[in-house]
């Protein structure tokens, strides 16, 4: 079963479950646990991306194996409720919604039975971010606090584009992934801009095939000082081929940062994906953390 989520991050401890901190995963499985108590089934997620304290998303993705048998007796039809059968997928959501709250900060958007040879994680192509960034020439909008951090200076949105820009492909990102032991630090990075919305907000947008962890934070920090002024527009890319932590720039918060999009191949291709990832990671306890 593939699952879309998004979430609002603020209360949770991040993506990844843990015994006792509130995260996303937690909450969607203890929900699953209700749900399939009675089949015997503990339903366990694998997540296309595992974000950090404080991330959002509204394009999460995520799927579950559970038996042919659980999942029927779990969106069997209730007495009464004929209106219910829309097929399996949109049953369990449904229902899951129900245990989650109708007012929840975390979302089922979406849910469908796989196709063959899907992997959540391994079979994703890319990861999209988005960071929004309100300086002085911004509008504040009390309503986007928690999405959005607010910047006391003006910031140089084309210069920061220029030093986005120079970021792009195949690189070792040791300078601006948070270091763990055994994780590749190189990445694709596919797609890196900035634009000024209508009411002022900078919005970065970021593509790579991965994100090791705290990357675009980094990368959005690097971008931030060039905007500032505090660095040249092509120091960011002296700091990449360095391949050295540094402290030329500041990570930004995490609340700006949300997960957008995932993208997969054709079903057709779902498999060969996964395998061909797999087999690249199998030196390294890879991380999808942005």
């Amino acid at each position: 079963m593939r699952l879309g989520i998004a979430y609002d991050g603020t209360e949770f401890n991040g993506w990844s479950r843990q015994p006792t901190q509130r995260t996303v995963q937690g909450v969607i499985e203890e929900a699953l646990g209700t749900l399939f108590r009675r089949t015997g089934a503990v339903p366990r997620l694998t997540v296309a991306g595992r974000t950090d304290a404080g991330v959002h998303a509204r394009g999460q993705v995520a799927h579950l194996d559970v038996p042919e048998r659980a999942l029927s007796t779990v969106v069997r039809p209730r007495r009464g409720h004929d209106g219910e059968r829309t097929g399996p997928a949109a049953v369990l959501a449904r229902r899951l919604t129900g245990i989650l709250g109708a007012d929840a900060d975390v979302v089922i958007t979406a849910a469908d039975i796989a196709p063959a040879g899907f992997d959540a994680r391994f079979s994703a192509m890319w990861r999209r971010y988005e960071y929004c960034v309100a300086d002085l020439a911004a509008l504040r909008d009390p309503l986007a606090r928690r999405a959005t951090v607010a910047y006391p200076r003006t910031l140089d949105v084309e210069a920061m584009n220029a030093a986005a820009g120079s970021l792009l492909g195949l690189h070792d990102f040791a300078s601006f992934c948070k270091p763990r032991a055994g994780a590749t630090t190189i990445r694709t990075l596919q797609h890196f801009g900035w634009e000024r919305r209508s009411d002022g907000v900078l919005v970065a947008s970021l593509q790579a095939d991965a994100f090791c962890h705290s990357m675009v934070r980094a990368l959005v920090g690097a971008c931030v000082a060039v905007g500032e002024g505090r660095l040249d527009a092509s120091d960011p890319l002296a700091l990449l081929r360095a391949t050295e932590r540094t402290n030329a720039f500041k990570v930004m918060p995490a609340k700006g940062l949300v997960l957008t999009e995932v993208g997969y191949p054709a079903d057709d291709e779902l498999e060969a994906r996964a395998m061909l990832t797999r087999a690249r990671r199998e030196l390294h306890v890879d991380g999808v953390i942005g």
